[in-house]
């Protein structure tokens, strides 16, 4: 029976080690698509609005990262944040069905891997110690050899990491990008009136740079009789002073069929005054489409502005050669909570800033349908813009005259539904312009009046799609984003989400709301809050302690110097009295007593973390084990009692 026993457990032996290869043989051919992620955020699940992007490929794309590898394996934390893109890549390809094919290569130096990297526009970013360069970019290609490039893949967008990938792939596979007719009248694009008079250029906000990456951007001027027809999307930054030849074409373009996304404002911090030798040039700041508005159900007060004390931004202010730290009421911090979490272009984004803002709301003969997509909570109070105009006023007069309406403002909205033109009796008449041809000369403009007029419409053919949004100020790169230059390129590191805000907007309404989806997936790197939370209390606990420690040992020195000084006075000061020798000997002791307690204190400092840090080593390096070891033995000692029992000889 025993020979028997000893048989069966090595053929059992050998038949588990042959069933672990098989089933490894066969998962390695059979199961290699398999993918659990267990991450809380889903970080390395591709967004479904990536996946539509990836089934819609009509063309493959060729994807090539350029890792320094043989440089990273020295560099944890960037070695970790590359093995997160490699798999990421992997992804793309999988989820692609070959569509995407991704190529890892390694460019040695002086080699002509690093040549082609440097002739896409890589950057190579030097180490501490040594002559070569780290590349860590994509560059992406497609069937007709268009290129996209990201130059180096930062850590600090690490959150963006999927986005700008997609990003990649969407315009690779769509080479005719979206038209934006961009009617402004702030210097957005990078060039504003004041400077083209001064014949000075300004790069264009940082905003505008992402939306140029999606988009095709056209510019309209301000006097425009008509909307070309590739334009897709009219976005309209602070329109100042239409005239109605303008209006009537922003009317008929919304009523055709296009989309609109407008940035109107009662006060705009982003304008520049007008220079004191320029008188002719409007000193208000504002900016309305209130005959647009009327049509569209909508309304806004030009003159007053929002504030909210339970959103207010700090701002320092210097009173009386004192630096203060107030809420300033009418700078807005919104909250996620206060946005249309429904609404794709507001969905699971993060704070968005705003300046001065306005606010706008539906009118009681709308026909449209009015949906708030960023509004205060219901302690917004109103102000009069014109009170920002002083430079001088003193911002604590807002929080002295704040009063809440007792009910939250809309910041941003969407209006959508049937509407009728602005103007019922057709196109207004044609209006001089300054500058003019003489009669019977020729002129451009004079050639765009031969075309063949649109029809005028009195209706909207469809269901019109506009967002408005009550403030300009949104868009400047002074609130919501750090522009940097990093090694010839400009790296914007944004503080709050107006960008992708702006972004979304504009995806809306083309049409593609693949990219929405992926627009933040939220940060790889997971502090440990525990940690961070007993550092927090252990800090409070003693840093009390260590200030009194402090105060008590400065003022032993300053004893202790006294009395040393008191023997540089002359012969007689030499020698100290008994007792100041007494003294003398006791402060220097607690002096010593003092700085032992400062180190006591700081080394407690260390002590909880250091307590949990054993546990947490102690749980994942032992504790799973010896489990695991009990739970062997307890089945084994468990298989011995049932073999007893079956053999007829059961265990007492």
């Amino acid at each position: 029976m025993m020979m028997n026993t000893k048989v069966f457990s090595i053929a059992g032996l050998l038949a588990a080690l042959a069933l672990l290869f098989a089933v490894n043989i066969l998962s390695s051919s059979v199961f290699t698509a398999a993918r659990v992620d267990l991450t809380e955020n889903r970080l390395f699940t591709l967004s479904e609005g990536t996946r539509k992007i990836l089934a819609g490929l009509e063309e493959p794309i060729t994807i090539r990262l350029y890792l320094s590898e043989h440089l990273v394996r020295n560099l944890p934390a960037i070695n970790s944040y590359a093995t997160r893109i490699k798999g990421l890549l992997d992804e793309y390809g999988r989820a692609s069905n070959g569509m995407v094919e991704v190529h890892i290569i390694d460019p040695e130096p002086f080699s002509e891997d690093e040549d082609r990297a440097v002739g896409y526009g890589l950057t190579g970013v030097p180490l501490e110690g040594g002559d070569e360069k780290l590349y860590m970019g994509l560059v992406g290609t497609n069937s007709v050899d268009d290129e996209d490039i990201i130059p180096f893949l930062s850590t600090s967008r690490e959150s963006f990491i999927e986005y700008d990938i997609t990003r990649m792939v969407y315009n690779l596979s769509s080479p005719e990008l979206p038209v934006i007719g961009l009617l402004t009248g702030l210097p957005i694009n990078g060039m504003g009136p004041q400077a083209a008079l001064r014949g000075v250029s300004a790069p264009a906000w940082a905003v505008m740079e992402q939306v140029e990456k999606l988009f095709e951007v056209q510019t309209i001027e301000a006097d425009a009789a008509q909307i070309p027809e590739e334009v897709d999307v009219l976005l309209l930054v602070h329109p100042k002073q239409l005239g109605d030849s303008t209006l009537y074409a922003i009317d008929q373009f919304v009523l055709a069929g296009g989309r609109a996304l407008v940035f109107i404002d009662p006060h705009s911090e982003s304008e520049q005054a007008p220079p004191q030798a320029m008188p002719m040039l409007p000193a208000t700041r504002k900016s309305e489409l209130a005959k647009l508005f009327t049509a569209w159900g909508v309304e806004s007060d030009p003159e007053k502005v929002v504030g909210d004390l339970q959103i207010a931004a700090k701002v320092r202010m210097q009173r009386q050669q004192q630096i203060l730290t107030i809420d300033y009421p009418v700078w807005l911090n919104a909250l996620p909570e206060l946005f249309d979490q429904d609404d794709t272009v507001t969905a699971e984004l993060g704070n968005i800033t705003f300046a001065s803002a306005g606010y706008i709301q539906p009118l009681e003969t709308a026909t449209t349908t009015f949906r708030p997509l960023i509004q205060t909570t219901e302690n917004a109070a109103l102000f009069e813009a014109k009170r920002l105009l002083d430079p001088n006023a003193d911002p604590q007069e807002l929080l002295r005259d704040y009063v809440p309406v007792g009910h939250a403002m809309v910041l941003a909205a969407r209006i959508e539904g049937p509407v009728k033109s602005a103007f019922p009796d057709g196109p207004p008449p044609v209006e001089a312009k300054a500058g003019d041809a003489a009669p019977g000369a020729s002129s451009d403009q004079d050639k765009d009046a031969e075309k063949q007029p649109r029809e005028h419409l009195t209706e909207s053919r469809d269901d019109i799609n506009v967002i408005v949004v009550a403030d300009t100020d949104i868009l400047a790169d002074r609130f919501w984003v750090q522009v940097q230059e990093f090694l010839g390129n400009r790296i914007a590191i944004p503080s709050a989400a107006n960008g992708a805000f702006m972004v979304n907007a504009l995806d809306n309404l083309v049409g593609s709301n693949d990219l929405i989806s992926v627009r933040n997936r939220g940060s790889f790197i997971r502090p440990f809050q525990r940690v961070n939370a007993l550092r927090r209390e252990a800090e409070l606990e003693f840093r009390q302690k260590e200030q009194e420690l402090m105060l008590r040992l400065d003022e032993t020195e300053q004893r202790l110097v006294e009395l040393e000084e008191s023997k540089q006075g002359g012969e007689s000061s030499l020698i100290l009295s008994p007792e100041q020798q007494q003294e003398l000997v006791r402060f220097r002791q607690e002096k010593i007593a003092i700085r032992k307690d400062l180190r006591d204190v700081r080394r407690n400092l260390r002590r909880d973390i250091d307590r949990l840090d054993t546990r947490l080593k102690f749980i994942n390096i032992a504790l799973i084990p010896i489990l695991i070891g009990i739970g062997g033995l307890v089945a084994g000692l468990w298989r011995i009692r049932r073999r007893r029992y079956h053999a007829g000889t059961p265990a007492h």
